[in-house]
């Protein structure tokens, strides 16, 4: 059995996609270069918001100083709407409750920065006795490099044996990979279900359901 599960956050516990689209549309505009479809933003997002906005941003514009004048407007324009569109995805209230039920310790990694992860976080599921909530700090490599996990392990103490990282991108399957940790892909986010296959994840799941029976699954070594 795991004793420790760690979620990535957008595209796994919250689908924030329509949130992050307006947000960076917004920013676009506001800086005078064109916006994109709804339809094109679960490609972008997965490496932190600077790399959103970089991905959005024309080819031949990417500097480091158009990129971080456009984060500026996304994050003021973010900080005020992050709520608007959001919600969890279905069954996943449920699920963090059973996880909690039995005793499981829970955290959140994610590539957002810090402070609206735990906006988002403390909004969402303020039932939830979270073990850790870790977003983007300045300073720290972002997902796929394994820090973040590292943190939330100094954190909430486990062995990596009792870990199941759980996310919806090739980025997540790798962070686990990176971390030593088993990995869980969801298909209900961001991603097809192919990045999942092709990154290698040690679990696939269509249902938040499914997680509470990889959890309880029987290790190797006793409990």
């Amino acid at each position: 059995m795991k004793h420790l599960v760690i979620f990535d956050l957008d595209g796994t516990l919250l689908n924030t996609i329509a949130d992050l689209g307006n947000a960076t549309n917004h920013a676009l505009r506001e800086c005078g270069f064109p916006t994109h479809s709804a339809a094109a933003y679960p490609m972008f997002v997965g490496n932190g918001v600077s790399r959103l906005i970089e991905r959005a941003l024309p080819e031949d514009v990417r500097t480091p100083e158009v990129i971080a004048s456009t984060l500026e407007k996304f994050k003021a324009y973010y900080d005020e709407h992050l709520c608007d569109e959001t919600s969890p995805y279905p069954g996943i209230r449920d699920m963090l409750m059973r996880l909690q039920d039995k005793g499981v310790g829970m955290a959140v990694a994610s590539n957002k920065y810090h402070e609206a992860v735990t906006r988002l976080i403390a909004h969402f599921f303020p039932e939830i006795e979270w073990k850790a909530v870790e977003g983007h700090k300045e300073g720290v490599p972002v997902k796929p490099d394994p820090s973040i996990v590292f943190e939330i392990l100094s954190i909430a103490p486990a062995r990596k044996s009792k870990v199941l990282y759980v996310g919806d991108s090739a980025v997540d399957m790798e962070t686990a990979r990176r971390a030593c940790v088993d990995s869980c892909g969801v298909t209900w986010g961001f991603r097809p279900q192919k990045e999942l296959r092709d990154a290698h994840a040690d679990n696939i799941v269509t249902d938040p359901a499914q997680i509470l029976t990889i959890v309880e699954r029987p290790g190797l070594e006793l409990d």
